[in-house]
């Protein structure tokens, strides 16, 4: 099975991204052979987040996707993991 691999964008200063790195870590615990986790801070590397026009966070990119823009739920992101595993 191949991994899907989860960026997390997000800044030291935003207040929602530490519930958006919960939900990640959670699906990531649950879920290690299918998931591959980076976390990406945009101060330290506003390249990044530039490369995918990033303009807020907490930002989730999976296989190189935009997929949530803020912190989305345990269900919705399990949901767009597995439609990228089939």
């Amino acid at each position: 099975m191949s991994k899907v691999k989860i960026e997390l964008f997000t800044s030291p200063m935003c207040p929602h991204c530490p519930a958006a790195k919960r939900v990640v870590e959670e699906v990531a615990n649950e879920m290690p052979d299918a998931v591959e986790v980076e976390y990406i801070n945009v101060m330290e590397n506003p390249q990044k987040a530039v490369e995918y026009g990033i303009m807020a966070v907490p930002t989730i990119v999976i296989n190189g996707e935009v997929e949530f823009i803020g912190a989305p739920t345990k269900e919705a992101l399990v949901e767009a993991i597995k439609k990228r595993l089939q």
